[in-house]
């Protein structure tokens, strides 16, 4: 049974990876069709809200790009469900490393306690 839902959860996290890698195709197509509609806008229809202002829209559209496109090859790659078990497991053993010095401790106040009244 372990087999099939370690396949479950492989199967889910590669359909999230391909869901995120095709959602930032489209983020770059779109700043695409979108620099070429601010180029035409501002050359050919001479739309100027201020000087340079399709200068400022696609670097900062740009910008986003850039962090989208780290969001999905950089840190979601590196902090994936393999990342996450090993915190996890980590968080795990330390909880039981404390929860078996404070049970070492109780039993030792205990027994000290039980051999002052004796």
């Amino acid at each position: 049974m372990e087999i099939d839902r370690e396949q479950h959860e492989k199967y889910e996290y590669a359909r999230k990876r391909i869901k995120q890698k095709k959602r930032l195709y489209y983020h770059f197509i779109l700043f695409l069709v979108g620099s070429l509609f601010f180029i035409v806008i501002e050359k050919i229809y001479d739309v100027q809200p201020f000087e340079g202002w399709y200068i400022w829209a696609l670097t900062i559209w740009f910008f986003l790009f850039i962090l989208h496109f780290i969001k999905v090859y950089i840190t979601d790659r590196f902090m994936n469900k393999d990342w996450e078990r090993e915190q996890i497991d980590r968080l795990i053993a330390k909880q039981n490393k404390r929860l078996e010095q404070l049970k070492t401790k109780v039993e030792n106040e205990w027994n000290d306690k039980n051999e002052n009244t004796q």
